[in-house]
């Protein structure tokens, strides 16, 4: 039984960047004797174990065989006599098919360590192209690896057009595409991963409600030209909401919620449901669609206009959902007309000290304390405007 250090952890050594995991494969073993040794298995449908000390992951070397379409119509065979060679062929890219042995010598059968050096993202072999999540995982890497000049290799984007093309891409399920994307939202240059599933084709079968931000047809020069002035924008709208918000807590929201802004409310609430997004994007990606037009009107015209705004967006009760909304408009604004977020957040601020308790106190019950506040809240934002 010989052990080898796999995948991510091996590359990210190779391009000093942090190893937050660790993956091995196993190569002449059987799962008996793993679980005698004390290993536990974790994977029904993969024979992966984890370790009885380190509790990291430990997986037999395998081959799969494709049986259907879809990333989960294979095949598996996990068995002594399966080589590392083999195990490592089945991987996606050549950059995570390279294997460290427990003396430090790498295993890189399919120069793995050339393509880092090239920064080339390029697939092991053509069975690539029989699990469609791959498409997703090579424009996360492109997103990832961006800042180092990463690209798709030449024959890998062929080859990811003609899954798109075969249908294979069709397969994939709400969730999965899902889970992909939010990973690549929090990354720093976010925007590679929907230009290369958009160079592709791929974009409009997984989000075909962003065909109108990235369109995949041009009839004439001109509306090459206006393709082109689409996509940048785009594209430089996801840029302006990641260099603003480079490292906050919520800064997947704010990039979804700047990305889909110029959508209808219809498209939007058709991708929401389609896609199964969470209702933490879901909220404030609706609440951009309704009310960011209303803020970006400076000066708000009445107290009364402003009192209400602040209302529809339920800045008193859920003060920190406003915030992230105020920071998504800050997002897609960038530096064309800082002043009507600030006036929102002034208003927020000077109205919010206004409270129903002292109408409470006042003796005043139902409508009337509604009545009242509004009321209070009004005149303070009066001396605002």
């Amino acid at each position: 039984m010989k052990t080898y250090l796999v995948g991510g952890a091996v590359r990210d050594s190779l391009l000093g960047e942090p190893v937050t995991e660790r993956d091995w494969v196993v190569v002449g073993s059987t799962p008996e004797t793993l679980l005698k040794l004390g290993y536990e298995q974790v994977g029904k449908d993969f024979p992966v174990f984890l370790h009885p000390q380190t509790h990291e992951e430990y997986a037999l070397a395998r081959t799969e065989r494709k049986t259907g379409k879809g990333y989960s119509g294979f095949e598996c065979h996990a068995s002594p006599d399966v080589t590392l060679i083999e195990d490592l062929k089945r991987r996606d890219l050549t950059i995570n098919a390279i294997a460290k042995a427990e003396n430090g010598a790498l295993i890189d059968p399919f120069n793995g360590q050339k393509d880092l050096d090239n920064g080339l993202l390029r697939h092991v072999s053509p069975a690539f192209q029989e699990d469609p999540v791959r498409i997703l995982r090579i424009a996360r890497f492109a997103a990832r690896f961006a800042h180092r000049g990463f690209k798709v290799a030449h024959d890998t984007h062929a080859l990811m057009k003609k899954m798109v093309t075969n249908g294979e891409v069709d397969a994939l399920v709400p969730e999965r595409v899902w889970k992909e994307c939010e990973r690549a939202l929090k990354l720093p240059n976010p925007e590679r991963f929907f230009e290369v599933l958009y160079r592709c084709g791929a974009l409009s079968r997984i989000f075909p409600e962003l065909a109108g931000l990235f369109p995949e047809t041009v009839a004439s020069s001109h509306d090459k030209q206006n393709q082109v002035s689409t996509e940048i924008a785009a594209l430089e709208r996801l840029k302006v909401a990641t260099a603003l918000y480079p490292e906050a807590e919520k800064c997947g929201l704010i990039r979804f919620a700047a990305l889909l802004q110029p959508l209808s409310e219809n498209v939007l609430k058709q991708l929401l449901k389609r896609m199964k997004i969470p209702n933490e994007y879901a909220e404030l990606s609706c609440l951009i669609i309704v009310h960011y037009p209303a803020c970006c009107q400076y000066p708000v015209n009445t107290a009364s206009d402003l009192l209400s705004l602040l209302q529809n967006l339920d800045a008193f009760r859920r003060p920190q959902r406003f915030a992230l909304f105020l920071d998504i408009c800050c997002a897609i604004l960038g530096e064309m007309n800082p002043d009507c977020v600030q006036q929102l957040q002034q208003a927020q601020a000077l109205a919010s000290q206004v409270e129903a308790k002292q109408f409470v106190a006042q003796g005043l019950r139902g409508g009337e304390i509604k009545q009242a506040l509004f009321a209070a809240r009004q005149e303070v934002l009066k001396n605002l405007l």
